[in-house]
């Protein structure tokens, strides 16, 4: 009998650490969507960053103190545009707000769901813009819109403008040109 009682005692401590070793295990296995939505995110500016580089050519003969006959090198120059000067083109049509965009708008933040876009929307408009919401089916994104030109210049200097007013909203930092395909 006392036997049975060791066993069943034994196996009792046996079950219990093999659950705490499972807990264990299942919580240090899990790992965080943050952590995965930070690098697809980080991927995704990797990605638009390799895109806006321009190639070019130049030919270049080298110096040299003695003459000596120039032969043409052929170099490759990668010069980066800055991030600032892009502007993406996309069909948006206008959801909230008056239907005023002209071909160039300020871009200052992009959701997925409409009421996110709204939230930033009514916070504009209290701050003194006439923001506008625009939907981009191809890319499911609302658009919020701060401001609209008729030109890309306009548009550059009150995107500028637009970030130098809000320097620790490091979202409105992030604000960008679109061009309306129509």
């Amino acid at each position: 009998m006392e036997f049975i009682n060791k066993s069943n005692m034994i196996m009792k401590k046996l079950i219990v650490l093999g659950m705490g070793l499972c807990i264990a295990l299942s919580f240090s296995s899990c790992k965080s969507s943050e952590s995965a939505y930070k690098k697809a995110y980080e991927k995704a500016k990797q990605q638009e960053l390799a895109g806006t580089q321009v190639v070019g050519t130049v030919n270049a003969t080298p110096a040299a103190s003695t003459p000596v006959a120039s032969t043409p090198v052929e170099v490759k120059v990668v010069e980066s545009v800055p991030v600032a000067t892009t502007v993406r083109q996309e069909r948006v049509e206008v959801v909230s707000g008056v239907d005023a965009l002209k071909d160039y708008s300020v871009v200052c933040g992009s959701f997925g769901l409409k009421a996110n876009a709204e939230s930033l929307k009514n916070f504009l408009d209290k701050e003194g813009y006439h923001a506008f919401v625009a939907f981009n089916p191809e890319a499911a994104m609302y658009r919020v819109i701060v401001s609209t030109f008729a030109d890309r210049n306009s548009a550059a200097t009150a995107r500028d403008a637009f970030k130098a007013k809000y320097p620790n909203r490091k979202d409105f930092q992030g604000s960008w040109l679109l061009y309306r395909l129509k």
